[in-house]
């Protein structure tokens, strides 16, 4: 869920209000009415949502509103069936006796923007990079969460993994803060917990193969050739908008480390 703030309202506002199709996906009263604006802000939302309110921005009439909601929600069920019948290359486990190595990384042009995730998996003298994951509005957290599960998904069948990330949030919600929140029925005290959902799949995951898998902290951007491959990978994400998680093919490894970085 997107809670909205300053920034996304900019987004979906034109000449300072909302048209009626908007004003229905947030279930706020047509004609608005005062005191409206503090009513959107703070609005928790879909992913879904968030992209169709920007879709409909602006002075539309009702008719093509009607039709763009239509055409998005037509979108999202082709998206839905790419995903469930895709044939391009998607992660498997891994299958190995030795220590797979694994460095995973977010990264978001924005924060909250356009958000993407990486992973470089080292298996012996082989390199397998992934990418993808991309979301239109998300966050820096989000994205490196989504990277730790992939990363962790790829360990299942291993004997052992190293798994490195440079995200110190995502590392101790998954294996510090996971555990005291589960107890408390996922609550924490002084507020909400900031991606639940995807902490408590990402912790489950992390605590039925904790046993095989160690998860460090490495330093961002200081050098580290595998931090480095994964967070290429992350924003060739964004640049590609690709929203599957697929290996990413290549012949020199020094022309990837030449790609773009945040």
């Amino acid at each position: 869920m997107i809670k909205i703030n300053e920034d996304f309202a900019e987004n979906i506002l034109f000449n300072d209000t909302l048209n009626k199709a908007q004003c229905e996906v947030l279930d706020i009263s047509y004609p608005l009415q005062n005191g409206w604006e503090n009513e959107l802000l703070n609005k928790e939302i879909s992913s879904q949502d968030a992209e169709l309110l920007i879709l409909l921005t602006g002075k539309i009439a009702l008719k093509a509103q009607e039709q763009i909601i239509k055409n998005y929600k037509r979108l999202q069920e082709y998206k839905l069936f790419i995903k469930e019948n895709s044939t391009s290359e998607n992660i498997l486990p891994i299958d190995s006796s030795s220590i797979v190595t694994i460095y995973c990384d977010g990264a978001c042009k924005g924060n909250p923007g356009n958000a993407g995730s990486g992973v470089a998996v080292y298996n012996d003298d082989i390199i397998t990079l992934y990418s993808g994951l991309f979301i239109e509005y998300g966050t820096n957290n989000i994205a490196e969460l989504n990277a730790l599960k992939k990363a962790l998904e790829i360990s299942q069948n291993c004997n052992e993994t190293i798994i490195y990330s440079d995200s110190m949030y995502a590392i101790d919600c998954i294996t510090k803060w996971g555990y005291t929140w589960k107890k408390n029925d996922w609550t924490k005290k002084g507020g909400e917990i900031k991606n639940l959902e995807l902490i408590k799949e990402v912790h489950n995951l992390y605590d039925n193969m904790k046993d095989k898998v160690i998860i460090k902290h490495v330093k961002g951007h200081s050098g580290v050739e595998g931090n480095e491959l994964a967070d290429r990978m992350a924003v060739n994400a964004i640049n590609s908008k690709e929203e599957s998680f697929i290996k990413f093919e290549f012949k020199n490894i020094n022309n990837v480390l030449k790609m773009e970085s945040f």
